[in-house]
């Protein structure tokens, strides 16, 4: 009995072998095989594993007993670099097809050896290498004990992108799905020149106060893919491989809750409480004023002064625990040196 479950078992772990080995050597795209990081997803796999465990586990733990670094030029350095990368990669999609005859309804996949469908899936690889220099984003955090920064939707979103790109480099370097790597690069090249500018201090102050725009810029982005990939559940007329449409459907319904909740948090939350805190003030203003004109009694001055005592330590606990820690007066100018969530 033994005996022969362990051969059910072998016959399944080898026929589960044998499809793995069939859907990656004869199922995927023979253009993009020889790629680095291609023959399998297990190398991406365990680089972003050990990502998350550098920058929620190690990294802290190596910078406990360690100043946190300034690294002002190099973050200057850094974002100017990852401008000119986006950029690139934005203008090679635009050749490679979203402003070059490609077809918003549906595309296919060009599966063919010509210069446009070859650049185009070079395009694609060098997409997917660009998800592991945006680690870096998340290094610097943990170098400067940024450590409010390393949230969970920054570490998903950097850790889960090289594995969810690799499968598009892998079978699909090309047609309809690249839409979200047209629209993505495009929204890094924004978001890298805000946090080159913050990187350079605080004369630059003035000229960020459009970084909410940022999170709202990236949800329209997560919607338009949405859109995009889900038409084809009704109408596939250009034969897409339909699965992929579900996969980079998915995940820009899970990025778009996730940043969607954080610019709740962030600014509509923030904002409502900013404005009940200036509200109270006022009121105690008020109170304060009739006081010095002498049309309250006198023996409601200890009162009054409680009052006002009261909203003072409520309104200084709300900007020191509610706010954005970014936001603290002790922390503001170093702040604006480093750049914020990304």
């Amino acid at each position: 009995m033994a005996g022969g479950s362990f051969q059910v078992a072998e016959d399944y772990l080898t026929r589960f072998y044998d499809g793995w080995r069939d859907l990656m050597d004869n199922k995927s795209d023979p253009r993009t095989q020889g790629f680095p990081l291609m023959s399998s997803p297990f190398p991406t796999i365990a680089i972003s594993l050990t990502y998350a465990y550098i920058v929620k586990v190690l990294g802290p733990k190596l910078m406990e007993n360690r100043k946190p670094f300034e690294l002002r030029k190099v973050l200057i350095v850094y974002n100017a670099a990852q401008v000119i990368f986006s950029t690139w990669l934005f203008y090679e999609s635009c050749i490679g097809g979203w402003l070059n005859g490609y077809n918003l309804r549906c595309e296919p996949v060009d599966y063919s050896y010509s210069p446009k469908a070859i650049r185009t899936a070079e395009g694609c690889w060098w997409y997917y290498f660009s998800k592991f220099t945006e680690f870096f984003d998340t290094f610097f955090f943990v170098m400067r004990k940024r450590y409010d920064q390393v949230s969970t939707l920054h570490v998903i979103h950097h850790g889960i992108m090289p594995v969810s790109v690799w499968w598009g480099v892998k079978f699909t370097p090309g047609g309809h799905s690249t839409f979200f790597g047209f629209l993505n690069t495009f929204v890094h090249i924004i978001m890298y020149t805000y946090y080159m500018l913050a990187a350079m201090g605080p004369k630059m102050q003035r000229y960020l106060w459009w970084k909410k725009y940022l999170t709202v810029l990236q949800m329209i982005q997560f919607v338009l893919v949405m859109v995009h990939s889900f038409q084809l559940f009704f109408k596939n007329d250009c034969n897409y491989p339909i699965g992929f449409a579900y996969f980079i459907g998915a995940h820009a319904v899970m990025f778009y809750f996730l940043f969607s909740n954080f610019y709740k948090r962030a600014y509509v939350k923030r904002n409502a409480k900013e404005k009940a805190a200036l509200k109270a003030n006022g009121h105690a203003n008020g109170a304060i004023k009739t006081l010095k004109d002498g049309d309250v009694p006198p023996t409601r001055n200890g009162q009054l002064n409680g009052s006002a005592n009261g909203f003072h330590n409520t309104f200084s606990k709300f900007t020191t625990e509610m706010c954005n820690p970014a936001l603290n007066t002790t922390t503001r100018q170093r702040a604006l040196v480093n750049a914020g969530n990304k």
